[in-house]
């Protein structure tokens, strides 16, 4: 489903890695009993997100909103129901070295079939100075995400960068849950 030829060049698409051992990042992720239940701010508060769950491995410092809009907030930590998931935190630190970028936010992602995240742009100073990237875990034919006019199929095990300063959104029209690595990196 790569929408784009192969010989164009994407403006809000970069492949950074095709063949990343992701069955470490499953198997401990089923391995947690209700880890999707764990927290649901994600689709209580974000209305785009209303119907993607999200495992938080790295949020916001609350304690330093200090007025600031939560898009405004730099600070970051690893969260509480993170430490469930050491494989998950090893990844992200190993991408994060790897890719030269201070850690940010960090979330694992799961979209069921015939879900989506409504279009939206990802807005403020935090993300303004940052990269997004998606680690794809599980995805079939049929998932899809969009960012400007470009939309693409990411496959388990690549590692994507894309531009989330661009309109974007997703959607599972297959028939198993999409399941992403979703992390922010601070360029160093």
């Amino acid at each position: 489903m790569r929408q784009q030829p192969a010989d164009k060049l994407m403006q809000n698409f970069r492949l950074i890695e095709e063949s990343v051992q992701i069955s470490p990042l499953l198997t401990e992720i089923d391995s947690v009993e209700g880890a999707w239940d764990l927290n649901q701010g994600r689709q209580s508060t974000i209305k785009v997100q209303r119907e993607a769950k999200a495992i938080p491995i790295r949020g916001l410092r609350k304690s330093k909103i200090a007025g600031r809009k939560k898009w405004d907030v730099h600070e970051s930590r690893f969260t509480t129901i993170s430490q469930n998931f050491p494989v998950v935190r090893g990844q992200l630190e190993h991408w994060a070295a790897k890719l030269n970028g201070e850690l940010s936010r960090a979330k694992v992602v799961k979209l069921e079939p015939g879900h989506r995240v409504y279009p939206h742009i990802d807005r403020g100073d935090y993300y303004r100075i940052r990269n997004r990237y998606h680690l794809v875990l599980r995805s079939d034919p049929g998932n899809y995400l969009r960012a400007g006019e470009e939309k693409i199929w990411m496959k388990p095990g690549e590692l994507w960068w894309f531009d989330n300063k661009a309109e974007h959104e997703a959607e599972n029209c297959s028939d198993t849950a999409r399941i992403h690595f979703i992390f922010d990196l601070l360029p160093l």
